[in-house]
């Protein structure tokens, strides 16, 4: 048993948070992590509307009765999602626990902290971690530049970023970017996180509701294999390298618009990818960390494994190095 401010203040068994991820934090993903002892994130934009987010969530209770979250994620839209509404459904189905990320949370924490809901958000630097911390929230999850999805534009690794938020933060911290078994946990605790947060390790589970041609591609695909689009427009996101991704960075590198590449980055592609398992037909999220991964455990397999196996770390390989 680990146990950290996380563990305690959030009430789950072992630190180690699956965050949201579009198309992937479906229900039977998410319950098979709580039931795990771990903090699994439906992801609430995956669901088309509000209501279906409702069912969503009602059917994660049908097959857990451990905690679980909500990811609500607030980025720029020429139409934006109807995010009120979706704050209220996740407040009217008695979710605690909502992971934030986009944009400042202050809107998020102004609706949810009244209803008594934990908030943990999701940033990519110390000083948006600060901000966060400032607004209120309950947590930060620091995203290192090795994370699938959007690393901001600093680039600073998991190594430097982890102990500068824990130097400069007074709340549980959660190591997000680059962790797939107990040697990225005991590294992170040591780092000064309450836990880390996995994205691509479990995308590659047997309860993943994604196509086993995409899990496949993530274990044997290597850490040189992701591509960082946007760059040129300041707002990077690393995803999977494949035809159309390497389409994009040349087309923006040469001096190309974002409408120059709109269609090729469309959503609906990225989903089709998970739902068909052709991993060129669209843009995808995957980590570096895709390098350490090399099979497809079930859930519960996977989280013992990494708990057991970072106990044994620290009592027995790093015991040794310490002179008696």
């Amino acid at each position: 048993m680990l146990r950290t401010r996380f563990t305690e203040e959030f009430g789950v068994e072992h630190p180690i948070v699956q965050g949201g991820m579009q198309w992937v934090g479906r229900a039977e993903l998410v319950a098979a992590v709580a039931n795990a002892g771990a903090l699994g994130m439906i992801t609430a934009l995956t669901q088309p509307t509000p209501e279906a987010l409702v069912k969503e969530i009602a059917r994660c209770r049908d097959l857990t009765d451990k905690p679980f979250g909500v990811n609500l994620t607030i980025l720029p839209a020429i139409t934006p999602p109807p995010y009120a509404e979706y704050r209220q459904a996740i407040i009217e189905s008695g979710i605690t626990i909502v992971e934030t990320a986009g944009s400042n949370p202050a809107d998020q924490v102004a609706a949810f902290k009244p209803a008594g809901v934990k908030v943990l958000h999701k940033c990519t630097s110390v000083r948006h971690a600060l901000k966060a911390q400032q607004l209120g929230v309950d947590g930060v999850s620091i995203d290192g530049f090795e994370c699938a999805g959007h690393p901001g534009e600093d680039d600073i690794p998991g190594l430097v970023l982890i102990p500068r938020a824990a130097d400069e933060l007074n709340i549980p911290i959660i190591a997000s970017g680059g962790f797939a078994d107990a040697r990225g946990l005991v590294a992170a605790l040591t780092l000064g996180a309450d836990g880390v947060n996995m994205g691509t390790r479990f995308m590659c589970t047997q309860e993943s509701p994604i196509h086993d041609d995409v899990k496949k591609r993530i274990t044997e695909a290597d850490e040189r294999d992701t591509e960082l689009i946007f760059r040129p427009l300041r707002n990077t996101a690393r995803v999977a390298s494949n035809s159309v991704s390497r389409e994009v960075v040349a087309k923006l590198d040469d001096g190309g618009a974002f409408e120059d590449v709109r269609e090729l980055v469309a959503g609906a592609r990225g989903r089709q990818v998970y739902e068909q398992g052709d991993t060129e037909l669209g843009i995808w999220s995957v980590g570096m960390v895709q390098g350490l991964i090399n099979d497809v455990p079930t859930v519960g397999d996977l989280v013992d494994r990494i708990v057991t196996e970072a106990v044994e770390l620290i009592h027995h390989r790093l015991g040794k190095l310490v002179a008696g």
